[in-house]
């Protein structure tokens, strides 16, 4: 099976040319790379294109939407031409050679394979020790509450049957995208798993994340989580 590999970008004239060059190199499944350009002011447009004569698999697509990371990352899903979907970020964070293991559960037969940091064989460096304590809790509350088989919900690198989104109704806006997928996948019933990956602090440009603005976001689909939770024990 193809995989569509999707890098939402934001002003990443930095590091663009380098994921993009790194994917290439290391990948040998079968696949298609498609950068959606997220309302960039800087150069991030120009240098992709750049890469299109020399990378046939690549194409370049731009979020019409509002900015955003969940906009940027459901245009590139709308226009994948494979039934396997990957983020991947556009500031080198992630490890590429954890694909192959995430590509391998999904032959296996899972719909979305998460790629934890905090699960035996996981690790991240250069992470702000508050945002990983957070993540990490909510992974672990995740799992032990909610019953979702990953100790790293939150982290936006996983793997995608494209099935899975003709049966939720996403709502979020940003970075939750990551966290409120699983979590409406899981209660559709589909086969989650997780295998570990080391994650990797940016070292060129600025994060737009911002942990204090994200968290009542993930606090809101946790407790609709939780009541799903609640309802379907009290129905069982």
């Amino acid at each position: 099976m193809k995989i569509s590999i999707i890098i939402p970008a934001y002003n990443e004239e930095g590091n663009i040319i380098e994921v993009i060059t790194e994917i290439e190199k290391v990948l040998d499944i079968e696949h298609e790379l498609i950068v959606v350009n997220d309302h960039s002011t800087d150069k991030t447009k120009a240098l992709v294109e750049g890469l299109l004569d020399k990378y046939k698999n690549l194409r370049l697509v731009d979020n019409k939407k509002q900015p955003g990371f969940a906009n940027a990352l459901l245009t590139g899903f709308a226009q994948a031409s494979s039934e396997i979907l990957l983020p991947v970020m556009g500031d080198l964070c992630d490890d590429l050679s954890t694909i192959k293991i995430m590509y391998d559960k999904i032959n296996e037969g899972y719909d979305i394979v998460c790629g934890s940091r905090y699960m035996p064989g996981g690790s991240q460096i250069g992470s702000h020790k508050f945002k990983a304590f957070l993540s990490c809790l909510g992974g672990r509350v995740s799992k032990l509450i909610l019953g979702i088989h990953t100790q790293d919900i939150s982290n936006a690198f996983k793997m995608y049957r494209k099935k899975i989104f003709d049966e939720i109704n996403l709502e979020a806006q940003s970075f939750d995208i990551s966290f409120e997928i699983p979590v409406k996948a899981h209660f559709k019933g589909f086969k989650i798993t997780q295998v570990p990956t080391t994650w990797k602090g940016r070292t060129k440009g600025e994060s737009s994340f911002k942990v204090f603005s994200m968290l009542s976001k993930y606090i809101k689909i946790f407790f609709w989580a939780l009541w799903q939770r609640l309802n379907f024990k009290k129905n069982a």
